[in-house]
């Protein structure tokens, strides 16, 4: 143990494996560990208790420990850990774990396995966890010594971390649990540290080329991989003069107030001043993005030749869209190393205006709806942002939530705007929410959950009550799975298992001890926030009612069925429009 004035001169002593597990943890810096104890890690648990740095904190549902870990890191850059136990522990948190798979938010998932040290068939919850996991991890191995345990953890959490972030799953069967072990904690060492990608001097040259070109107009598109340039991007789109457009992933990367903010996407899924501007460049400097189905809007954009792609993953550029030139490197160096190498634009007033424009008539639009007997997405969103301050973290569900939270708030800095974005898992937005206040306890929290996703981890208000954690959940409701119904309605004109019975979400909360709220009109927002931040301010987690209106299409739905429909051919086109039709005139 550590001698008289703390200076960690160590020398051989036993520890059981939680211990060792938990000590990992600690200088990993782990502040949560999120599951459920069972007969195999009540072990893990105990080392757990007798910890003063990482919180078991438990969950109703496996899945939501997976959704608290990926908003926990999404909202801070911090890792946390998800405790399972063997079989069913796994399995229900899967879905979570291929969110941040698809994702790229990096987790540790602690797997207890049964005994490896006798080989008795049938044990209570055995099957290959491994196989199970590996197509959703980075990695997935299984621990079988001891004194493995402490390198094999921090060694998982820099794989994690490292290049294209991601989870990664380590199986500790319950026998290195139970037993003790001689270790050496002198000898464990410092964290793994897995150095980035560089990219060649002759591809920064090349590419400073390309943008330095005379009549040469490039186009930003940002990802969640440009996170870290910070004031960085800001100064190469200033540089170029180039309009910015990012991800879902990527919102709030580049702050949505700068006049050269265009939108997430610039496709058919994005508005008509947008796909002008972006028609406009010639060039595209792609940064820490995949152009994944659902960015693109069904790969619904083209973006502006030459395409330059930067990626941390050298086998990301050129996958959906052919590359001219390649780059795989950190972002956040390669933009440094790039910037000094470009030439100053002149200030393209012209563009501005068009820009500052255009977002004015897509707000005007929004708001010249008169106020009816329902709430208006784009009020309640701005309300949000207004009452509750630039610091709010937004979590969404799968749907029309993310796509309505997506096109109206406006966001000046990443980690703000949570989304299940490329694995779309419903359920994701209140334990997310959770995850993400007990990272940032400093700031407000408002999950955005459909009603159809809140039936299916709504309870997981009661952890946040029973943790002390004050976050609001805002229940969008209309009483139907609204994504769907509405590609339904469009292209099908009828509407089959989407819409949902209905339930009372003030009933559910007072079965959980959370405070309930109604909003049912635009009318009653202005009184109804100021009823949530005081539960907030208070410490305590509120549930609001709202009675949503859907009735418009986001920019998102309405691109996304034209692209779509215009990659069939003449006569399935033919067909599926006649149909619609015919089903709408028939009622």
């Amino acid at each position: 143990m550590p001698s008289e004035g703390g200076d960690r001169s160590f020398t051989v002593v036993k520890l059981s494996g939680g211990e060792i597990v938990v000590r990992a943890l600690e200088d990993e810096g782990i502040a949560c560990a999120f599951g459920i104890p069972g007969t195999h890690n009540i072990e893990l648990y105990d080392a757990l208790a007798q910890s003063g740095q990482v919180r078991p904190v438990l969950v109703t549902d496996e899945q939501s420990a997976s959704f608290m870990a990926d908003g926990y890191w999404r909202a801070s850059g911090r890792l946390a850990c998800v405790n399972v136990v063997p079989g069913a522990g796994l399995t229900h948190a899967l879905s979570g774990i291929a969110e941040a798979f698809m994702d790229n938010v990096p987790m540790l998932v602690l797997g207890c396995g049964i005994r490896q040290d006798f080989k008795k068939a049938f044990q209570l919850h055995d099957v290959d966890q491994l196989a199970i996991a590996r197509p959703v991890t980075k990695s997935a191995v299984r621990i079988d010594r001891g004194e493995d345990l402490y390198p094999e953890i921090r060694r998982a959490c820099a794989v994690a971390r490292a290049g294209t972030p991601g989870p990664v799953m380590v199986e500790v069967p319950v026998n290195l649990y139970l037993s003790r072990h001689e270790v050496d904690p002198a000898r464990w060492g410092a964290a793994v540290a897995i150095a980035p990608p560089v990219a060649a001097p002759e591809q920064i040259e090349r590419a400073a080329a390309i943008l330095n070109g005379p009549a040469v107009r490039p186009l930003i598109y940002a990802g969640l991989g440009a996170a870290a340039l910070g004031a960085d991007l800001v100064a190469l789109a200033e540089r170029l003069e180039a309009p910015v457009a990012t991800t879902f992933q990527g919102k709030g990367v580049f702050p949505e107030s700068h006049p050269l903010f265009l939108w997430n996407g610039f496709g058919d899924a994005a508005p008509p001043f947008a796909r002008k501007v972006a028609a406009g460049c010639s060039a595209t400097l792609a940064i820490g993005c995949r152009f994944s189905e659902v960015g693109t809007g069904s790969y619904g954009l083209e973006p502006p030749r030459p395409l330059i792609h930067v990626d941390i993953d050298a086998t990301v550029p050129g996958r959906n869209y052919t590359t001219d030139l390649a780059i795989a490197a950190d972002a956040a160096e390669l933009v440094r190393t790039l910037l000094p190498r470009l030439g100053a634009r002149e200030r393209n007033e012209a563009l501005l205006r068009e820009i500052r424009d255009g977002h004015e008539a897509v707000w005007r639009e929004w708001l010249s709806q008169n106020a009816t007997d329902r709430v208006s997405p784009p009020r309640l969103l701005r309300a949000l942002q207004a009452s509750f301050g630039p610091d709010t973290v937004f979590t969404s569900d799968s749907g029309n939530g993310t796509f309505l939270a997506m096109e109206c708030l406006r966001l000046e800095r990443p980690g703000k705007f949570l989304a299940p974005v490329d694995y779309s898992c419903m359920g994701y937005s209140v334990p997310a929410a959770i995850g993400a206040r007990l990272a940032r306890p400093d700031a407000p929290v408002i999950a955005l959950a459909g009603d159809g996703a809140f039936l299916m981890t709504g309870l997981e208000l009661l952890t946040a009550a029973n943790q002390g954690v004050a976050v609001a959940v805002f229940v969008l409701r209309d009483r139907e799975l609204a994504q769907i119904s509405q590609f339904q309605a469009t292209a099908l004109s009828r509407k089959t298992a989407s819409v949902l019975p209905d339930y009372d979400v003030s009933g559910i909360a007072a079965g959980i001890g959370v405070d309930a709220l109604t909003l049912s009109r635009d009318a009653e927002i202005e009184t109804v926030l100021p009823q949530v931040r005081s539960r907030l301010e208070a410490g305590r987690p509120v549930l609001v009612d709202v009675a949503i209106d859907y009735s418009r299409k986001t920019f998102f739905t309405s691109g996304v069925v034209k692209t779509n429909l215009l990659r069939f051919s003449w006569p399935d086109r033919l067909r599926f429009i006649g149909r619609a039709v015919k089903r709408k005139l028939l009622g």
